[in-house]
């Protein structure tokens, strides 16, 4: 049986897992999410990367917006507000409610997050081992300009800087203003949560789908140890490319890469991973012309379809990069 490990981010990541086990159903596959996006709200832990896989890949997503629960309603956020407690820029349903209550007893109880997170999957029934990149607290901050948040600047000179949570920024700031810094917190001292590390050292195969490079597969690969873990495998990593036509596919990829100093391009989201750890990547039809330029940097790529319209879609990107995997192996 094909054991395959993916690094997983949200919607995305969720998106192109269910075309991977559409594409590859014999096979035994292991997700480590992101958890760089997970945050305390109204005395509740949120993992909104995992949660988005749960959903996903149990059933229980609403499809058109790729994230929260389908059928969802929202008695409870508006019982919230009309208390006068917020953040209001952040919308949690009855549903998901009911998700984050039960991980927060949980973990209030003693248990880890992998624990928890294997307990809540009992319910979903996923068809992955999904688990936590680890089981400490990370959460991925954002510098901006105080100007951009309406606050006064700190010290005389003017112009002060403050780091938000990846929420906010992404949120309620909807990554409308500029970045300057992406900063896992808690991430140097992190270790991989139990079966992350064995997962990878047993894998035949390790792919990066088209998630954020920075705050999602990028913060994962923060956890010490995990990319070292990754490189000396010493099987076929490959990924595909979330930026097609110079523009992210999904979300604004494009603030999150410039606040690291990457182009927004396929060849240069590639370059940022490197070949020390990339062996294939995948870049849409659109883009073609960089083929050659991530070939010069040491990666094999090919030029396929990447856009994920359908499930049929995106099986036959999974298939693809299962396809360059092979390609590399031999």
């Amino acid at each position: 049986m094909q054991r395959i490990v993916v690094l997983a981010g949200g919607v995305g990541g969720a998106r192109f897992l269910r075309g991977l086990t559409s594409a590859a159903p014999e096979a035994e596959i292991t997700v480590i999410g992101n958890t760089g996006d997970d945050i305390h709200l109204y005395g509740l832990k949120v993992c909104p990367d995992l949660d988005t896989v749960m959903y996903t890949l149990g059933g229980g997503i609403n499809e058109e917006q790729g994230w929260g629960r389908a059928e969802e309603t929202f008695s409870v956020r508006e019982e919230l507000a009309a208390y006068g407690v917020g953040p209001g820029w952040f919308g949690l349903g009855d549903r998901d409610f009911a998700t984050h209550i039960v991980r927060t007893q949980m973990i209030g109880a003693g248990y880890p997050l992998s624990a928890v997170t294997e307990a809540l999957c009992q319910r979903w029934r996923p068809g992955v081992r999904l688990l936590p990149m680890t089981d400490d607290r990370v959460e991925t901050h954002v510098l901006i300009d105080t100007a951009d948040l309406d606050e006064e600047p700190a010290g005389e000179g003017g112009g002060g800087r403050r780091a938000i949570h990846f929420q906010e920024y992404w949120v309620r700031l909807r990554a409308s203003v500029p970045a300057h810094a992406v900063v896992p917190v808690g991430a140097d001292t992190a270790k991989p949560a139990p079966g992350v590390l064995d997962a990878i050292a047993e894998a035949d195969t390790v792919l990066f789908p088209p998630s954020n490079p920075v705050v999602s597969v990028g913060t994962i690969l923060s956890v010490p140890g995990v990319r070292e873990a990754i490189a000396e495998a010493g099987v076929p990593v490959v990924g595909l490319s979330p930026i097609v036509g110079d523009a992210p596919v999904h979300g604004m990829a494009d603030r999150m890469l410039a606040a690291v100093g990457v182009e927004t391009t396929a060849a240069a989201v590639a370059q940022h991973y490197g070949s020390g750890l990339l062996d294939g990547w995948l870049v849409d039809s659109v883009d073609e012309g960089s083929v050659a330029d991530v070939e010069a940097a040491g990666i094999r790529c090919r030029a396929v379809p990447l856009m994920m319209r359908d499930p049929e879609t995106t099986a036959a990107m999974a298939r693809a990069a299962l396809e360059l995997a092979e390609e590399v192996r031999a």
